[in-house]
């Protein structure tokens, strides 16, 4: 007899025991390196891409670097699949795809001029955490 194992919904997807370990992995890595206007929006039902987005700011290219990298590295040592980064060489904004989370990570003009938010959150996105 051989062992059945669950297969993710979405390649990339979380570990067993659902996605809010990882989610709240983000956010304390996020807190814990001082990022800044961090907004999260719930995708599930909105899009097959992910079942959260978070969007948060740093001060400098170098600060969005940092966080970035400390967050691909936390995630991995928790033991999930290596996420996949985007954008990091200038980093002005950074895509970190941790399967069911992704996180932008943004100077604070790129992502005025983005505005990740509205084009996700369809007006109903709650407001930016304290940092």
């Amino acid at each position: 007899m051989t062992s059945a194992r669950p297969v993710p919904a979405k390649a990339g997807a979380a570990a067993p025991g659902g996605i809010e370990p990882l989610y709240d992995l983000v956010m304390q890595s996020l807190d814990d390196d001082q990022a800044q206007e961090v907004v999260s929006i719930p995708l599930e039902g909105k899009s097959s891409v992910a079942d959260y987005m978070v969007v948060a700011s740093g001060r400098s290219t170098r600060q969005v670097a940092a966080m970035a990298q400390k967050l691909a590295e936390r995630i991995k040592r928790a033991g999930y699949p290596s996420p996949r980064i985007e954008g990091l060489p200038a980093a002005d904004w950074v895509l970190i795809d941790a399967g069911d989370v992704v996180v932008h990570l943004f100077r604070p003009e790129v992502r005025s001029f983005y505005n990740l938010e509205r084009m996700w959150a369809f007006g109903d996105a709650a407001p930016p955490a304290a940092a």
